[in-house]
């Protein structure tokens, strides 16, 4: 396999794209959608194929720590208040996570594939948060990855499996997998 890693300073991936964050601590793995998302950008040519994942074929995901922070959202909807006679948005607040110094290694079957991926940058959900490529690809065989640091969420359904959230790209289906953890995931500092 061939390997790309990119780097970045933060990264930021959306709760309502696994489930809800509090149930499913969705910072650790990155959702078959996301992993879709990131590969539609890295390959324009598969923005018409929905619902699989063709070219990447793993992934890692490691981090030093995770910043909880709060956002406030409205509602979409308005509530007509008829003693005021006036519409309001009701407020809620979002604790959200956001990953400091993630690295992200993403595992392609062809060195064409990584080569035109190493090219570009990525983010994690929101285009604010970049991540870069190194520019060195690495060569690894299936079992020199699974012992990089990081998390991975394999993808499918088995007895370990746990729901992961919607597929945004397939009709809303649900989407399931299991973690595995490898390593020290959660990076030290000073490394």
């Amino acid at each position: 396999m061939y390997i790309v890693k990119y780097q970045g300073n933060f990264g930021f991936i959306k709760p309502w794209t696994a489930v809800r964050d509090g149930e499913t601590f969705s910072q650790q793995f990155i959702t078959p959608s996301i992993l879709e998302g990131i590969e539609k950008k890295l390959f324009p040519e598969m923005l018409s194929t929905r619902g699989e994942i063709r070219k990447i074929m793993r992934y890692k995901l490691k981090y030093s720590s995770i910043n909880i922070q709060q956002e406030q959202t409205q509602t979409r909807g308005l509530k007509y208040l008829s003693k005021e006679k006036m519409m309001i948005r009701k407020h809620s607040i979002l604790k959200r996570g956001v990953m400091v110094n993630p690295v992200l290694y993403l595992a392609f079957d062809n060195k064409e594939d990584a080569v035109q991926a190493s090219r570009q940058h990525i983010c994690l959900c929101r285009n604010e948060d970049i991540m870069l490529p190194d520019s060195d690809i690495q060569n690894l065989t299936d079992e020199e990855f699974s012992e990089l640091n990081g998390f991975e969420l394999r993808f499918g359904e088995s007895d370990q499996s746990f729901l992961v959230g919607y597929n945004r790209f397939d009709k809303c289906k649900p989407m399931y997998g299991w973690l595995e953890v490898s390593g020290k995931p959660v990076l030290n500092i000073n490394e």
